[in-house]
């Protein structure tokens, strides 16, 4: 058995149960065995073991209770992101982004409209499979205009009228923005500990 520390961004939860990490190093996949009270999102300092080819988180601390949540075919889409998508297909960028606010003027998130290309990419896959930079992200919004601190929510939405993959990040984990994105979009919370 071997042994390595890395610090990881949960991805996903796969079909097999195991969770899709990111190393936060240098890009890297790794599937690791699912642990009870991990969730997709979250940010952890941990040794990796291996064994067999299979990795297990061992002395693991979480640094970020983020959360990450995933939506396909989704309808009802909000206003904003239908202006960025529109700036995005007007301008011919291949992302546009936006700040978003709440009734008092306070930015509560921000929206990033990525396009699909047909036959070429799958966005929403991309993010979902860890192969889609999500970090960057995170830290721009953290950082920017938002200035906000973790742990926040965020949301990966494929319309299913349009070609373009959302990611809205919410500034208040638990907060009334994010449970109404979560509850328009069938995004169930995970019951944390």
């Amino acid at each position: 058995m071997s042994s390595t520390t890395a610090t990881l961004r949960v991805r996903s939860r796969l079909e097999s149960g195991r969770l899709r990490c990111v190393d936060l190093a240098d890009g890297e996949r790794v599937d690791v065995e699912s642990v009870d009270g991990i969730h997709p999102g979250y940010r952890v300092e941990t040794s990796l073991e291996w064994s067999g080819g299979v990795a297990r988180l061992a002395e693991l601390e979480v640094t970020d209770r983020t959360l990450l949540s995933y939506a396909d075919g989704v309808s009802n889409l909000f206003e904003v992101a239908l202006d960025v998508w529109a700036e995005a297909r007007r301008e011919r960028l291949g992302v546009n982004a936006r700040t978003t606010y709440d009734r008092t003027g306070e930015p509560n998130g921000a929206v990033y409209a990525f396009a699909e290309q047909t036959g070429e990419r799958d966005v929403y896959a991309e993010f979902r499979n860890g192969v889609a930079p999500l970090e960057p992200l995170v830290e721009r919004f953290r950082e920017g205009e938002a200035g906000v601190s973790a742990p926040n929510e965020v949301f990966v939405l494929r319309p299913a009228s349009h070609r373009f993959v959302l990611v809205y990040l919410v500034a208040e984990k638990g907060g009334v923005l994010a449970d109404t994105v979560r509850d328009t979009y069938g995004c169930p919370r995970p019951a944390e500990d």
